[in-house]
């Protein structure tokens, strides 16, 4: 493979990019900086496909970057492959107003072939190239100038592996025919809406208890202050104030400036200075949210108690043993919140009774439910068991019977 230590140069990058946009797909990855500011910094780019490496410095001077971008946004017919790309694709959308298409995950892949939630980069190089990254560049300042030969080794790495890598992962898809589960994953990843930065909703992003109209309208109007504020001064958010500040405030609105130095989260100085008086000023104009605006309710089933708690951990046992048996991460399959509403009675919208989830495991899951399925212990191994029309017969008689006899002795007793 070719390797191009760094690209600094506009007409260089301008021909790897027409050499690149003829290749099946092109692995992908960046560095950047984000602790201190509140937009994140692009640093260097890493592109490969099975012939060339590169790293692309886009804060090399008067280096045009438009060609690498149209690359990743523009061309359709070139599969871009990330690793845990939300970041990446977050950097891509704030520089372009698009997001790369189309696109394929290597870590959301990996739920699909193996029981791996989130398998780190590392790891999968070990597991499928049987080689050991070096992390000692991984916490490194990208955006110092020069960078070390040692950076730059590093950073392409992670494409050179992740070129050989995606090819092996492919071929266990398409053997497994597991591809089209990942189909609505790799949508979510690539929906422009997940990185719009729009101050006005920034709120629901924010745990707050109740669905109060006057508190969310609170919460909204301030999470709306805070991002302005932090946009302003391009420091993170958090810098500002942390969500839980947010919330406590909106659900216990102070009622003077003053009051802010007694808020869990500000400084003594918040209450008499400019910025606590921008805040209170926020506070003052608020409004209740809109009916429009509401969360929407999740679908509830009958309250669980204990017995649809029962129930409830039964499911996530059989998710267990499920996701073992195929060899699939249990949450690509289903969430605990799903299987509990299922639980209390909940049929309608639940992703697990539709398409290969239900096919996969929804079905089971609705029979056990349904009393048709239970447990075996199978040569000290936990199994699922069908249990027969016979079966169901006689623990219904058997429950009947209990009912009888409990009447018959409630009889005796009332008539003793």
């Amino acid at each position: 493979m070719k390797i191009h230590t760094l690209i600094t140069d506009s007409d260089e990058l301008a021909q790897l990019c027409d050499r690149l946009a003829k290749s099946d797909f092109v692995a992908v990855d960046t560095e950047f900086m984000r602790e201190n500011t509140y937009w994140p910094e692009l640093c260097l780019v890493q592109i490969a496909n099975t012939e060339e490496a590169a790293a692309i410095d886009p804060l090399a001077s008067g280096l045009d970057m438009t060609p690498l971008y149209e690359l990743l946004t523009d061309n359709h017919d070139v599969l871009k492959i990330f690793h845990a790309g939300g970041q990446d694709v977050e950097i891509i959308f704030n520089a372009t107003g698009k997001t790369p298409s189309p696109i394929f995950d290597t870590q959301i892949a990996m739920m699909a072939i193996s029981q791996s939630e989130q398998i780190g980069y590392s790891n999968l190089v070990e597991s499928w190239l049987g080689l050991t990254i070096d992390k000692g560049a991984r916490f490194t300042d990208w955006s110092r100038r020069p960078l070390t030969e040692r950076q730059i080794e590093y950073a392409i790495g992670d494409v050179t592996h992740l070129s050989k890598i995606f090819p092996k992962i492919l071929k266990r898809l398409i053997k497994t025919g597991r591809g089209m589960w990942l189909n609505q994953e790799m949508e979510k990843l690539a929906d422009p809406d997940n990185y719009r930065n729009d101050p006005t909703l920034a709120w629901r992003r924010i745990k707050a208890a109740g669905r109060n109209p006057q508190m969310l309208g609170r919460l909204k109007a301030i999470a709306e202050w805070r991002e302005m504020e932090a946009q302003g001064k391009n420091i993170p958010r958090g810098r500002i104030a942390r969500d839980e500040t947010l919330a406590d405030l909106a659900s216990h609105p102070p009622k003077q400036q003053s009051d802010l130095a007694k808020v869990r989260g500000l400084s003594q100085g918040w209450r008499d200075n400019d910025i606590g008086k921008r805040l209170m000023n926020t506070i003052a104009k608020a409004q209740p949210l809109g009916d429009d605006e509401m969360p929407p309710r999740q679908p509830r089933g009958a309250p669980l108690g204990k017995e649809g708690a029962l129930v409830a951990d039964l499911l996530k046992l059989l998710l267990k043993i499920r996701a073992r048996e195929i060899d699939v991460a249990a949450r690509l399959l289903t969430r605990s919140d799903e299987l509990e509403m299922l639980a209390s009675g909940v049929r309608k919208n639940l992703p697990i009774l539709e398409g290969w989830r239900y096919e996969v495991f929804g079905k089971d899951a609705l029979e056990l439910v349904e009393g048709r399925l239970g447990f075996a212990v199978e040569k000290g191994r936990l199994k699922m068991t069908r249990v027969s029309e016979d079966e169901e017969i006689f623990a219904s008689a058997g429950s009947d019977d209990a009912v009888d006899e409990e009447t018959d002795e409630s009889g005796d007793d009332s008539e003793s």
